[in-house]
């Protein structure tokens, strides 16, 4: 490789790295547990999430924010205008797409998965939810799995279904003020129905015992994939727990859920890094895999 392409590569490495630790700490201080060597690719891998989730909050109307996401399908299929490169972290996912041989349809599914974002379109069942967690925060651990397992196949497909779906669902959960001020509603309508509450009272900042219900519907469900992932995790390739540890603060989060139902709509539920990092430390003890974390 050219010296001024593997110095590029580098500072867009370096982008990627500076990216997740301020916009995604959970999985940022995930990746200090995984080896020194494997940390860029996953902070890259995480950066190209950040990029596609934050869509939303780039753009005014759908349409702009459906032409920056096929801008990025392009990147991936190689159908990209010009030197896609030059944007740091297409160059750093693209890098690590090569080196490791990753699948590109994970990834545009992603993608797809994140249009669902740019509009306010109520999201239908539980199925649904379950499956657009799959193909966002799942999907981003079972690659991340397989960048640890070095190209092998982890076996953790399950093991990143419920983990990413309770993560996914925590995170919807604890961003539940900011969707609903800008007329998002992720509950799904099945969820809402069974309690007594409709999109409409959400999107109002109505209050009552309907939303309780339903918001503790959703915490339950989030809970259940949580528990189911914990004993999966107990049996997980342990070259893989670093993919799996964000979920570690979901547990923390929900925890503190019952602040959410007390004011649905002006809470912020927030934990320490301190105690985030020391139960990331914890779930990594359990299983015999604790790392050194270096800051």
């Amino acid at each position: 490789m050219p010296p001024e392409r593997a110095e590029a590569l580098a500072a867009a490495f370096a982008h990627c790295e500076s990216a997740v630790r301020e916009a995604d700490k959970d999985r940022w201080l995930a990746a200090l547990f995984a080896p020194e060597a494997m940390r860029p690719d996953l902070n890259a891998l995480h950066a190209f999430n950040i990029e596609i989730a934050s869509v939303r909050e780039r753009v005014s109307e759908p349409l702009p924010g459906e032409v920056r996401l096929q801008w990025w399908r392009d990147v991936l299929t190689g159908e990209g205008r010009g030197d896609v490169t030059g944007h740091p972290v297409a160059a750093a996912i693209l890098d690590v797409i090569g080196r490791r041989n990753l699948a590109i349809k994970p990834l545009v599914d992603l993608i797809d998965a994140r249009v669902f974002d740019l509009y306010d379109d109520p999201m239908p069942t539980v199925n649904d939810l379950e499956g657009y967690c799959g193909e966002t925060s799942s999907a981003l651990m079972q690659i991340a799995a397989l960048i640890l397992a070095g190209g092998d196949d982890p076996g953790t497909a399950d093991l990143a279904g419920h983990a990413g779906a309770a993560y996914a669902m925590t995170g919807l959960l604890r961003a539940f003020p900011l969707h609903a001020a800008r007329g998002q509603v992720f509950i799904p309508a099945d969820i809402l129905a069974d309690s007594g509450v409709s999109r409409d009272d959400i999107v109002a900042g109505r209050e009552g015992p309907g939303l309780s219900r339903a918001l503790d519907a959703m915490r339950g469900l989030a809970e259940d994939h949580l528990a189911k992932a914990e004993v999966l995790a107990a049996a997980a390739d342990p070259r893989t727990v670093a993919a799996f540890l964000p979920m570690a603060a979901a547990r923390l989060y929900l925890g503190r859920m019952d602040r959410l139902a007390a004011a649905p709509f002006r809470t912020s539920i927030e934990v320490a890094q301190w105690r985030r990092q020391w139960a990331l430390w914890r779930m990594a003890r359990r299983f015999g895999r604790a790392g050194a974390i270096r800051q």
